[in-house]
């Protein structure tokens, strides 16, 4: 069995500590994308609540 000493320890702290800050790094970048699809969801409700007006008012005209 081999004696693990100070440095061993500070290794895996060095190692817990750049985990940590790429875990942080990445709900980051995962915070951005859902901000982004929730800005993207906005606009294509918009989309289809036009296109549906559209729709409607097509339906109108060719009825009469």
């Amino acid at each position: 069995m081999t004696e693990r000493g100070p440095n061993d320890l500070e290794e895996q702290i060095d190692k817990l500590k750049k985990q940590v800050e790429y875990l942080q790094k990445q709900c980051r970048k995962a915070g951005k994308a859902i901000l982004d699809l929730e800005v993207q969801k906005v606009g294509l409700h918009k989309d289809i609540d036009r296109l549906a007006e559209e729709n409607s008012n097509l339906r109108t005209m060719l009825d009469v």
